[in-house]
């Protein structure tokens, strides 16, 4: 029996290239290619398919606004496509969703296919619904924090990943951005940025300092209540005695830190 599969991509050419590389599986039927998710949501409603693949960032109307749109349980067998967001994939990868990293080679979507049509042919749809509607709701929860900082960098923007932050440095109107290998200095206030950031990834250990939890290596007792806090990259960081219990909090292994 043939596999109703529907590609859903805003960039012609990866459009064109995922239904190029489906029609090399006998398996696969090709119903249809989408440019938005407008288009997207209304074809998964018209041609009910059995697998599509579906690009996270379009304009108007995202990916994951698709699925709200259909609901999670009445979403087909999905393939999520994403070109950075690592935070998402993170999603992906823990309630066990298929997903490409644009760009991909053969190899990985032959593998990301396999996967997607084992999992269709057990399922069949109804064990799926859960891992939608999870992926969906972490999704949802992370949104509204950066997950990249513009830097200026002479006469260019620099757009700085804040999962490759390992800590940041208040300097009066200003912050200083440690990534393993280079530093950026950004106009803002520790306070704004603060509130900026995803509070279960980073945690503010000082008055000038916030440190991405991920990236802790030790915590050690220092003295008078305080702690120093060592960083993967071997940067130590004191640690307040007035943040230590919301980071301890952060750090536990029942928190939501790093997940």
């Amino acid at each position: 029996m043939s596999i109703a599969t529907l590609v859903v991509d805003d960039e012609p050419l990866a459009r064109h290239a995922i239904a190029r590389l489906l029609r090399d599986d006998a398996e696969i039927e090709i119903v249809g290619e989408c440019g938005d998710g407008l288009s997207a949501a209304r074809a998964i409603r018209e041609q009910s398919p059995d697998l599509v693949f579906l690009d996270i960032q379009m304009p108007g109307m995202t990916g994951m606004d698709v699925v709200g749109t259909i609901g999670a349980s009445r979403m087909p067998a999905t393939v999520f496509v994403t070109a950075f967001e690592h935070y998402a994939v993170r999603a992906f990868e823990a309630h066990a969703v298929d997903y490409l990293v644009k760009p991909f080679s053969r190899d990985r979507f032959a593998e990301t296919l396999r996967r997607a049509k084992a999992r269709l042919h057990a399922r069949r749809g109804a064990a799926a619904v859960p891992d939608m509607q999870d992926v969906l709701d972490a999704l949802r929860e992370r949104k509204d924090y950066l997950q990249r900082l513009p830097v200026r960098v002479d006469e260019h923007i620099t757009l700085v990943d804040v999962d490759d932050i390992v800590w940041i440095k208040a300097s009066r109107n200003t912050v200083r951005l440690h990534l393993a290998s280079c530093e950026y200095e950004m106009r803002e206030t520790m306070a704004t940025l603060a509130e900026r950031l995803d509070p279960r990834r980073f945690a503010r250990i000082h008055r000038s300092a916030i440190i991405n939890v991920a990236r802790v290596s030790t915590i050690q007792p220092w003295f008078n209540g305080y702690h120093v806090v060592t960083m993967d990259t071997g940067q130590k960081l004191r640690m307040s005695r007035y943040q230590q219990a919301s980071f301890m909090r952060l750090v536990s292994p029942r928190g939501d830190a790093g997940a």
